[in-house]
C-alpha cells in the first residue's frame, strides 16, 4: 500500500534532462511549480542534446521559406499546423531563452556586432538560418541551462535517476516510478513532462549518447498512449565509424555544416558521386545522401568526406581536434558512413505536447510533433525541442500531485546475470540493423517481427518478477523496436527515412519468408 502521508510530491515532473525536458522545466517553474527532472545522464554527456552538432535553425525573416524547406525535406508528410507552430515561435523562443536568458555566445558574423550572427546552411536549407558554436553547439546551450535551472528555487535535478514505468489510472497518469543507486520509489506529480530522447541503443551504430534505450515512448505504448510515425528513423549520412571494439577509436559525427561550407563526399575511387544521386547534390535531404553513401561504400568499399574546399581546422575547430585524437589526417578525406540519429515519430502530441493520456506530455525525440514527418531537416530537433518543451512546461503547470496506489516492482527471483541486459541488447541491434536499417524489405520485416516478439516475451517473463534498469531498459527498447517494425510493416510506401526494397536476390537464395531466422550475420 502506498503511504499517503509519506509519499514525495511534486507538481511537474520532467523526465530527461535534454533542451526539451530543461524548457519544459523552466517553463514550469516560471509559472510557480514546483519541478522535479529526473535524469538518467550523468551531466552533461549523457543527455542527446549536448551532441548535437550543426546548430539551431530559426526562422530570421523568412517564415514560409523555412515551412517550404521543412516540408520538402519531410516528403511533403509534414503536419503542415506543426509546422506553423515550429516556425513562428522559433524567432522569440532562441532570443528569449538562449541569447537573453542564458546568454548563449553564438558565432558572430565578420562585423562582430550583437546582432550579427553567422547564420550557416546546411543540407535542403534554402537559406543561411543556422546559429551555432563551431560544430558543438549542443554543450554550448546544454550547459548553461542546466547552471540556471540549478539556480532556480522551484526546480530540482536528480541525474543517473531513471524511470522505470509511468503511474496511471483510468486514463491519467499521475508520475513515475524512479530508480536510484538499486532503489526503487513512487514520485506521483500533477503534471509529467516525457523527454527521454532517441532510440540509439537499438542500432550497433548511432550518433546518441550511450543508454538512449527509447524509455520514454516504450514507458508510454505501455501505459496505452498512442504513438505515431514510428516507422520513419533517421540515419546521418557522415559519421566516422571508428573502428568496431576500439573504445578508443569510437564513432563521431561530422556535421552537416561542414557540407554546408563546401565539403565533398568521395568514394573509394576517389569519385565525387552526389550529383548523380540528388541535384542538390551533398546538400540533398539526409535520406537521400545517407542512402547514396551506402551504396557506394558497397560498390567501392570506403566513401570520405574531402574537406579540402574549406579551411577546416579553422572553420570547424573541435571536429579537427576530434580527427586529431583518432589519427585522422582530413588531408586525405574523413571515413564516414550512416549512423542511426533521429526518431522522427514516438509518441504522438498535439501543439501543447499532450498525449492521449490525460496530465502527460512528450516532447523532443521521444515525441511526434508532425513536424518532421517521414524525415527531418538538419538542425530543427534543437529547435523544436525547445518550442514545445517550453509550451509543454507552460501548460503542465498548476496542477497538484494525487497520491493514489502506486504499482507493485516485484524483486523476488534471484538476480539474473550481470551481462544478461547486454546479450540481449546485442541481439536486438542485430535484428535491427539488418532487417529494419536504411533499408527494408517486407519479408525481412516479417522476419524481424517474430524474433523481436520473442525476445519482447522473454523479457516480459524476467520483468514480472525482478526490478533493475537494465532490464526496464531492455524491456522499453524492446517495446520500441517492435512498435518500428510494426509501423515500417503497416507502411507500403516508401517515404523519406522509409525506404522499402525488393529483395529478389533473397527470395532466389532459397530462403522461406514463412520461416522467420536469426540474422546470419554478426555485426
Amino acid at each position: 500500500m502506498t503511504d499517503q502521508n509519506s509519499a514525495e510530491t511534486t507538481d511537474v515532473l520532467v523526465v530527461g534532462s535534454g533542451i526539451a525536458g530543461l524548457a519544459s522545466a523552466l517553463a514550469a517553474a516560471r509559472e510557480g511549480s514546483a519541478v522535479v527532472v529526473a535524469t538518467k545522464a550523468k551531466r552533461p554527456e549523457g543527455a542527446s542534446s549536448w551532441w548535437a552538432q550543426g546548430g539551431i535553425a530559426v526562422t530570421r525573416d523568412d517564415p514560409e521559406g523555412f515551412k517550404r524547406d521543412i516540408l520538402d525535406a519531410s516528403d511533403g508528410t509534414a503536419d503542415p499546423d506543426a509546422v506553423d507552430v515550429l516556425v513562428e515561435n522559433a524567432n522569440d523562443a532562441v532570443r528569449g531563452v538562449l541569447v537573453d536568458t542564458l546568454d548563449v555566445e553564438f558565432d558572430q558574423g565578420s562585423d562582430a556586432d550583437a546582432a550579427d550572427f553567422d547564420f550557416a546552411r546546411e543540407a535542403a536549407h534554402s537559406d543561411d538560418r543556422i546559429l551555432h558554436v563551431d560544430a558543438s553547439t549542443g554543450k554550448h546551450v546544454h550547459v548553461p541551462f542546466l547552471n540556471h535551472l540549478d539556480d532556480h528555487e522551484n526546480v530540482e535535478i536528480r541525474d543517473d535517476t531513471a524511470a522505470l514505468e509511468l503511474i496511471r489510472h483510468e486514463g491519467r497518469v499521475h508520475g513515475a516510478m524512479l530508480e536510484h543507486d538499486g532503489d526503487v520509489e513512487p514520485v506521483f506529480a500533477g503534471s509529467t513532462v516525457l523527454a527521454t530522447g532517441g532510440i540509439g541503443d537499438l542500432f550497433p551504430r548511432s550518433t546518441n549518447p550511450a543508454n538512449s534505450t527509447g524509455d520514454g515512448v516504450g514507458m508510454a505504448a505501455l501505459a496505452g498512449a498512442d504513438v505515431a510515425d514510428m516507422e520513419y528513423v533517421q540515419f546521418h549520412p557522415t559519421v566516422y565509424p571508428g573502428e568496431d571494439g576500439d573504445p578508443e577509436d569510437g564513432p563521431f559525427l561530422v556535421s552537416e555544416a561542414v557540407r554546408g561550407e563546401g565539403a565533398l563526399l568521395r568514394n573509394g575511387d576517389g569519385e565525387r558521386f552526389m550529383p548523380d544521386y540528388h541535384e542538390d547534390a551533398e546538400l540533398a535531404p539526409r535520406d537521400v545522401v545517407a542512402r547514396a553513401v551506402a551504396a557506394e561504400r558497397e560498390a567501392t568499399s570506403e566513401v570520405t568526406l574531402d574537406v579540402g574546399p574549406l579551411e577546416f581546422a579553422d572553420e570547424f575547430p573541435d571536429l579537427a581536434s576530434k580527427c586529431e585524437d583518432r589519427g585522422v589526417d582530413w588531408d586525405d578525406g574523413i571515413p564516414v558512413g550512416p549512423a542511426e540519429h533521429f526518431l522522427c515519430g514516438g509518441v504522438a502530441v498535439d501543439d501543447r505536447g499532450r498525449t492521449s493520456l490525460d496530465r502527460l506530455y512528450a516532447v523532443g525525440e521521444c515525441a511526434r510533433t508532425g513536424v518532421h514527418g517521414a524525415n527531418r531537416l538538419a538542425s530543427t530537433s534543437l529547435l523544436e525541442g525547445l518550442v514545445w518543451g517550453l509550451r509543454a512546461g507552460e501548460d503542465a503547470a498548476g496542477v497538484k500531485a494525487q497520491v493514489i496506489e502506486a504499482p507493485e516492482l516485484l524483486e523476488r527471483d534471484p538476480a539474473l546475470p550481470d551481462d544478461f541486459a547486454r546479450q540481449k541488447f546485442h541481439r536486438l541491434r542485430r535484428v535491427m540493423d539488418e532487417y529494419v536499417g536504411l533499408e527494408r524489405d517486407p519479408e525481412d520485416l516479417q522476419r524481424a517481427l517474430a524474433v523481436l516478439r520473442r525476445l519482447k516475451g522473454e523479457v516480459d517473463a524476467y520483468v514480472r518478477t525482478r526490478t533493475s534498469r537494465s532490464l526496464y531498459e531492455l524491456r522499453h527498447a524492446s517495446v520500441v523496436a517492435l512498435l518500428v517494425t510494426r509501423h515500417a510493416l503497416e507502411n507500403d510506401e516508401s517515404l523519406g527515412t522509409h525506404h522499402l526494397v525488393d529483395d529478389a536476390a533473397e527470395t532466389a537464395s532459397g530462403a522461406d519468408p514463412s520461416e522467420p531466422q536469426e540474422p546470419t550475420v554478426d555485426h
